[in-house]
Parts: structure tokens; C-alpha cells; sequence
């Protein structure tokens, strides 16, 4: 029997998937995300994640980025 999950594909570079990863863990269990980790960079998650995601990695860089003051 086959058992189908319907998710998103998401592949990245390894930093950016440990950051993923890292946001995963950091949830309680009942509200992780990853389904499964296919290798280092890409991975099958819940596709009601995608813009969570996608809004931590923003914030994640406006954090993580230097403005040259004037």
C-alpha cells in the first residue's frame, strides 16, 4: 500500500537548511513542520509552512545584514 503526503520541496544551500532545521526544533512536537530530509540540502515539508518560512528567513536576514552608516 502506498501512502501519499501531500508537501513542498524545498532545496537549499546547507546553512539555510540548518536554519530550517534549527526552526523545526525549536517548535513543539505537535507542530513540526519537516516530513522528511531527503540529503543536506533539500527536504519535503508541510506545505502550510511555506510562508512561515519564508518570513523567518526574511527576518533572519534583516538581522543578519550590515547597513554602511552615512
Amino acid at each position: 500500500m502506498v501512502n501519499a503526503i501531500k508537501g513542498l520541496f524545498i532545496s537549499c544551500d546547507v546553512p539555510m537548511a540548518q536554519f530550517i532545521v534549527n526552526l523545526n526544533a525549536s517548535m513543539p512536537a505537535s507542530e513540526r513542520f519537516i516530513v522528511h530530509m531527503l540529503d543536506p540540502t533539500r527536504m519535503f515539508v508541510q506545505p502550510h509552512v511555506a510562508e512561515m518560512i519564508r518570513s523567518k528567513i526574511a527576518e533572519f536576514r534583516d538581522q543578519n545584514s550590515y547597513e554602511k552608516p552615512q
